[in-house]
C-alpha cells in the first residue's frame, strides 16, 4: 500500500485549473480541497459547496443580544430601582432602543467571530495547514485524497493533460513552516 496520503496539482493558470477539475469530476475522482491565491468566480458552484448557514447564526445572536439587554434594562430600571424623571413613565421603549440595538450588534458580531472560529477550526496559537506553500502566492492548487481505489497514474495523467505545472504525491497532509 502506498504512503500517499494527497496528490497536488499546481497549475499556473486558473482556466487550466478549472479544466483539471473538470477531468476529475468526469472521471468520478473526488477533489478534497482547491487553494488559490485570489478567489476565482464559479468555482463554488463547480465543487458543489453549499451556502453557508452562519446568517442563520447571526440572527440567532442578534435576537439573542436584544433579549438580554431588553431584559436587563427593563428589569433595572422598572422592577429593581424605578425612577420618576420629568414625570415620564419607567418603561419607555424609545429610551430603551439606542441599547438594546447596540447589544443586537455587539452580540452578532461577537457570536459571529467565536461560530466562525469553531466552523473553521481556525482557533488562535494554531499552526496553519497547508497543502503547498506557493497555494498562496501564485499557484492553483487541486488536492486529490489518494486513499481511493484509482490508481495514482491516472490522476496524474489526467491533471497533466488539464495542464498542471507539478503534480506532487504528499505523503504528509499538511505541510508545516518549522
Amino acid at each position: 500500500m502506498s504512503k500517499t496520503k494527497i496528490i497536488l496539482g499546481l497549475f499556473d493558470d486558473p482556466d487550466d485549473m478549472m479544466r483539471g477539475i473538470d477531468n476529475l469530476q468526469k472521471n468520478s475522482i473526488p477533489i478534497y480541497d482547491i487553494y488559490t491565491p485570489m478567489p476565482i468566480h464559479g468555482i463554488e458552484d463547480k465543487m458543489g459547496v453549499k451556502d453557508s448557514r452562519l446568517g442563520y447564526a447571526a440572527f440567532c445572536f442578534g435576537c439573542l443580544g436584544a433579549t438580554v439587554i431588553f431584559s436587563m434594562i427593563y428589569y433595572m430600571l422598572v422592577h429593581d430601582w424605578p425612577m420618576n424623571v420629568g414625570g415620564k413613565p419607567s418603561f419607555a421603549i424609545p429610551n430603551f432602543v439606542p441599547f438594546t440595538f447596540e447589544w443586537t450588534i455587539l452580540f452578532t458580531a461577537f457570536g459571529m467571530t467565536i461560530t466562525f472560529f469553531a466552523a473553521t477550526h481556525l482557533f488562535p496559537g494554531r499552526a496553519p495547514r497547508v497543502m503547498d506553500l506557493r497555494a498562496t502566492d501564485d499557484r492553483f492548487v487541486i488536492a486529490i485524497d489518494a486513499k481511493g481505489n484509482i490508481p495514482h497514474e491516472d490522476i496524474t495523467n489526467l491533471l497533466k493533460q488539464a495542464g498542471a505545472v507539478e503534480v506532487k504525491h504528499n505523503e504528509r497532509k499538511y505541510v508545516s513552516y518549522e
